[in-house]
């Protein structure tokens, strides 16, 4: 893939990301372009017009490398996990209605849905403030640890992949979990699955033909 092409990926990540109200006017992902740089979409760029105008480059210390505007305040989201997970390759945070409605109550994220499981152990990040210095970085990637996501209290998610597509799919997996959940709980407690269907379900979904299905998907609704 072009340089060209990775850029207009992470762009139509961020509009179909947009469309299906994961991303708001906050929302931002990013893309691992060297060990020590990201490529992100700006913090006054309006994400559901994204262009690759709007994206910029900068080191892991938010020094600007490439590009006409700032990054967005919270950069340190990207630049500590990317620090400290040297397989992940695309970072998307966002602001998710229904994952974020598990963490205002305190509910534990759970798979009650087969893609769900791809997800694993979920934490939850204690801080509901904005993710703005470099310390507060470093404790999300820690609670992070070698996980695939992690629920912000009253703020939003981050989600992990291999690269912007794995990424993509898994934070549509999420939201789609944390959804079934929560109308599940307002009718009783919902089936959660079991550690051996957990398992088979992620040797059977795991896939990189499924993952580009999600985003292949998200993409003609956007079209």
């Amino acid at each position: 893939m072009t340089e060209a092409e990775r850029e207009q990926q992470l762009v139509d990540a961020v509009r179909m990301l947009t469309q299906a109200e994961i991303i708001d006017y906050n929302g931002h992902c990013s893309i691992r372009t060297a060990p020590d740089r990201l490529l992100i979409n700006s913090g006054r760029s309006v994400r559901s017009h994204l262009t690759t105008d709007d994206l910029v480059e900068i080191g892991l210390d938010g020094e600007r490398i490439r590009g006409t505007d700032a990054p967005p305040l919270e950069y340190h989201i990207h630049a500590a996990i990317y620090r400290q997970r040297p397989d992940v390759g695309a970072v998307v945070h966002g602001h998710p209605k229904w994952s974020t409605y598990l963490s205002m109550v305190g509910e534990a994220f759970a798979p009650v849905y087969a893609q769900g499981t791809l997800l694993g152990e979920v934490p939850l990040f204690p801080n509901p403030l904005s993710v703005n210095t470099g310390a507060a970085g470093a404790a999300l990637a820690q609670t992070l640890g070698a996980g695939r996501a992690v629920l912000l209290r009253s703020h939003g998610a981050v989600v992990v992949g291999a690269d912007i597509v794995e990424s993509f799919a898994l934070a549509l997996y999420l939201e789609d979990n944390a959804q079934r959940q929560y109308m599940a709980r307002a009718l009783g407690r919902p089936y959660v699955f079991t550690p051996e269907e957990q398992a088979a379900c992620r040797e059977n979904l795991w896939k990189r033909n499924l993952f580009q299905k999600a985003w292949d998907h998200q993409k003609a609704r956007v079209a």
